[in-house]
């Protein structure tokens, strides 16, 4: 009688209570899992906006009459001189973004030996290269995005802020808006964003292959042995070729994403298809796609601290 139920049940589609046929998306959650774990990835964004804001607040003082300056200069100077603040603003979160990127990285596989919870994140139906991904997810996705968001909220502020006060001291607003234009520069960004956290793949990959290996100091295994080797080159030939290509992987995104005009004080030109058949940024896609297979294979053979 109970074979003849269940089947009847079965056959209609019914399933047992509290189970439930519908995907378990372990992608989808762990990434979920290193947002709730690392708050640091929008908290300390957040803070320097925080400061940049009452930093520009600071700054607004004697802002009509500065304004009403730099309105008689040249258009391409007036126009730098206004957007100086809003691009300023929106470095410092760049750097802070990269900065909690690779700090996130280094701590990535490490936290986890280091507090014996791998032994539990192991035992769930989640694979080594699914778990993998997700973090790399942070800083190549999330913190781009995360980023943009809070830069875009700040300059925002800073916009309505620098009307108000215009406003209030019987200036147009208009000299604000016209010189930037916020669509614009957000557009500028996020292709920004995409362009830097591609270009820094590699150092992001590298930070996870250390996580994964080292059993202290992961900072300091990342960085000296980088040291070690420019230094030699400098000591023994006298050159120093090493340091120029970190400093190319450090900052070499923005010769080959933008066009910069020498000739004049001006927005930069977008130049995706240099971008994209740079040599450069392919091989670090390549490295980075070694680095983050290496560091697999050592969360799957190595437990923990």
């Amino acid at each position: 009688m109970n074979t003849s139920s269940n089947t009847v049940s079965e056959s209609a589609g019914v399933t047992a209570t509290g189970y439930s046929n519908a995907p378990t998306r372990p992608f989808h959650w762990s990434v979920r899992r290193e947002l709730w774990e690392n708050r640091s990835i929008y908290i300390a964004p957040l803070i320097v906006a925080v400061v940049v804001l009452f930093g520009f607040l600071v700054s607004t003082v004697g802002l009509p009459e500065r304004r009403r300056a730099v309105l008689l200069l040249d258009p391409a100077k007036a126009r730098a001189a206004i957007q100086a603040p809003y691009d300023m603003a929106a470095i410092m979160l760049i750097l802070t973004a990269f900065i909690v990127g690779v700090f996130y990285c280094l701590d990535a596989l490490h936290g986890e030996r280091r507090d014996r919870s791998i032994l539990f994140w192991k035992s769930l139906p989640v694979s080594d290269l699914t778990t993998l991904l997700s973090k790399a997810t942070i800083p190549f996705v999330a913190l781009p995005l995360v980023t943009f968001a809070i830069i875009l909220a700040t300059q925002v502020v800073m916009l309505l802020w620098t009307s108000v006060l215009l406003i209030t001291h019987g200036m147009s607003p208009g000299s604000t808006w016209t010189n930037f234009n916020l669509f614009q520069q957000s557009f500028i960004l996020l292709y920004g964003l995409v362009a830097i956290a591609l270009w820094h793949a590699p150092i992001y990959g590298w930070a996870l292959l250390v996580s994964g290996w080292a059993r202290r100091a992961t900072f300091l295994w990342a960085v000296v042995p980088f040291l070690a080797i420019g230094f030699f080159e400098k000591i023994t030939f006298g050159t120093s070729h090493f340091g120029s290509m970190l400093k190319h992987r450090l900052m070499g995104f923005a010769s080959e994403a933008f066009a910069f005009n020498t000739h004049s004080i001006d927005s930069p030109q977008l130049t995706p298809v240099r971008y994209l058949s740079t040599p450069g940024l392919w091989l670090g896609l390549i490295v980075t796609a070694a680095f983050v297979v290496a560091a697999v294979r050592l969360r799957r053979y190595r437990g923990p601290l």
